[in-house]
């Protein structure tokens, strides 16, 4: 079930802290039909050097959250803190500064890329915007870039983005990303519009990027496969809102939402042997125009009570650092046996 609450962030932890973000609020108006809401009230928080994976189905605000921490546009309300001063309170020239460690990989790696101009010019865009180098100095930064991403610098350097597959296009838009020397990175879904021979590739680079460079990731997908190889810690989203924050082999082992539970089980298994869990959900996703009251998966939740319309469940700890916003999580059985797992 979809609730909010800050008992998931790590306070006392804070200087180990890259990016905390606190009640995010994203809402567009719509004129007459009413207000957008895309993320309602959702908090979490980034470790330096870790990976946090974002799922959920589409629309339910995933790359809204990830815009909102670049300010692109800034959220209308909530904090967003990166290494502990709040992005939405500076000035654009603060901001702007702000941005050369705080970098975004787009979800079509296509038309991300200007298509007018070289493949030289758009990785060292980046350091024509920050300043401070020679032409000498930001040539061989860009060599080295594309070298680290697996293009060769003198064959690709002065072709253009339509001259690439999609898979060049990602390594392309990663060396524009990380040319700048930056420590967060953010995400938005890198592989999603790749082959899957491909897609490996990529989070294989990403990777041996984020070793070698010491970054710090937030992933979203919508492949829930794909984030619990790259993920240190796992969030599931639902219709703007937090249903459960874990650790991935937790959350893969034994969820605690019913909505985690529903997505798991739609993750197809390479084994003719194995017979599929039939967790399907049922209803379509509602508006977030006009969200239900309480709990918003209540609509299509098997285990939703008269309780779940009228509060809006509370994110909590039912076991160790696996926190759920449920007023009915699933059943003891699973609890124990994701402890087991744990341990």
């Amino acid at each position: 079930m979809a609730g909010t609450g800050t008992a998931h962030l790590r306070e006392a932890e804070s200087d180990e802290l890259l990016l905390t973000v606190r009640n995010l609020v994203v809402e567009y108006d719509t004129g007459r039909t009413g207000k957008v809401q895309a993320v309602s009230d959702v908090s979490f928080d980034i470790k330096r050097g870790e990976t946090l994976g974002v799922v959920g189905e589409s629309g339910c605000g995933k790359s809204t959250v990830a815009k909102a921490v670049m300010q692109l546009p800034p959220p209308t309300a909530g904090e967003v803190k990166f290494k502990g001063v709040d992005l939405a309170a500076m000035s654009p020239r603060e901001l702007r500064a702000a941005r050369r460690t705080l970098q975004m990989i787009f979800q079509d790696p296509i038309s991300s890329l200007n298509p007018l101009r070289k493949v030289r010019h758009i990785v060292a865009e980046g350091l024509d915007v920050a300043r401070g180098h020679s032409r000498a100095e930001k040539q061989a930064k860009v060599d080295d870039i594309l070298s680290v991403v697996g293009l060769d610098p003198a064959a690709a350097g002065d072709r253009r983005p339509h001259e690439f597959s999609g898979g060049q296009c990602q390594r392309i838009s990663i060396a524009r990303a990380v040319v700048v020397e930056p420590e967060l990175v953010i995400c938005d879904e890198p592989v999603s519009a790749l082959d899957v021979s491909v897609q490996a590739q990529i989070l294989n680079l990403l990777e041996d990027m984020k070793e070698r460079y010491g970054l710090t990731l937030l992933f979203i997908a919508h492949d829930l496969a794909v984030v619990k190889n790259v993920s240190d810690r796992v969030m599931v989203m639902y219709l703007g809102k937090l249903c459960e924050v874990a650790s991935p082999d937790a959350l893969y082992a034994a969820p605690l939402h019913p909505y985690t539970e529903a997505l798991l089980s739609a993750i197809p298994e390479p084994d003719p042997e194995v017979v599929p869990t039939d967790n399907a959900l049922s209803g379509d996703l509602p508006s977030p125009i006009d969200p239900p009251s309480g709990c918003r998966f209540r609509t299509r939740c098997p285990r939703a009570a008269a309780v779940c319309a009228e509060q809006e469940p509370q994110m909590r700890e039912v076991r160790h650092r696996h926190f759920v916003a449920c007023h009915f999580p699933l059943d003891a059985d699973l609890v124990r046996a994701a402890e087991g797992v744990a341990s």
